[in-house]
């Protein structure tokens, strides 16, 4: 799926990504998704988060293009350039964010663009689900974790007792799109014309049991999406160089100790055969 880049290719080809995340004290997960998007291969990467955080993010990673955000209203003209959207790490769930979530979700349906939505986002979904499901998006990818997806199904009027293919299941039923159930041996559910179907990724190792693992996870699938792969390709090829990019850098220091940033020189190894 991943073949060589034409050699007159430029930025413009290969999409924008816009990350927006970032609540007063969680900088760091809108950060780590955001250069795990740049990492893996898009062309330009935006983050619209707190004000507080907009120096130390230049500071750590220049190539971004950051935006302080105080009044969320803003994120809706953003869009003129913006393929792709990364809502929820580090979001929080305060009235900033929740006024993130809204203005980020119009976004979403005006312009058509295709998002994946993860960690609080996830719990503002389920706070709300008739809010989200009225939005009618149809380029979308959930990144739950167990405690999320609970919450998720809770909310869907399911059981929280479900084994973890018929919870991916409800979940991509209850709210569309392309369903990521995260876990030792990761789901990816989605509709095909004629069915459901259900992938499990062979990829991953306990080393990757560590904060900032699912804001990676998020950054490579949207950098799959900005440079062209479908909801779900994006979603499979990425959480396949998510696992094994984790796997090979086990294999060299182990598991313990294992960053989620550790993974970016494995995963331009495993971008580029």
């Amino acid at each position: 799926m991943l073949a060589p880049r034409e050699r007159d290719a430029h930025k413009g080809s290969f999409g924008h990504v816009l990350v927006v995340g970032g609540d007063e004290g969680f900088g760091g997960a809108a950060l780590m998704a955001a250069e795990a998007a740049a990492r893996s291969g898009a062309g330009l990467v935006s983050v619209a988060t707190h004000p507080a955080h907009a120096a130390s993010f230049l500071t750590r990673r220049p190539e971004l293009m950051v935006k302080a955000i105080g009044n969320p209203d803003v994120i809706n003209t953003l869009g003129a350039r913006i393929t792709t959207l990364i809502l929820g790490p580090g979001l929080g769930q305060s009235a900033w964010s929740a006024a993130c979530f809204r203005s980020t979700l119009e976004l979403a349906r005006d312009r058509d663009i295709p998002i994946v939505i993860d960690a609080d986002a996830l719990n503002l979904i389920a706070k709300e689900p008739g809010y989200f499901n009225s939005h009618n998006l149809s380029k979308h990818i959930l990144t739950p974790h167990p405690g999320e997806a609970s919450r998720l199904l809770l909310a869907a009027g399911k059981s929280t007792g479900l084994s973890r293919i018929d919870s991916a299941i409800a979940i991509q039923a209850g709210y569309g799109g392309v369903a990521v159930l995260k876990g030792a041996g990761t789901l990816v559910c989605y509709q095909t014309v004629t069915k459901v179907q259900l992938d499990c990724c062979q990829h991953g190792n306990p080393g990757m049991a560590t904060g900032g693992m699912g804001d990676v996870l998020s950054g490579i699938i949207a950098g799959m999406l900005a440079q062209g792969f479908s909801p779900v390709d994006a979603a499979r090829l990425g959480v396949c160089l998510h696992g094994r990019s984790a796997d090979m850098e086990a294999e060299k220091l182990g598991e313990r100790g294992l960053l989620a940033t550790d993974l970016f020189n494995s995963l331009r190894i495993l971008l580029n055969p």
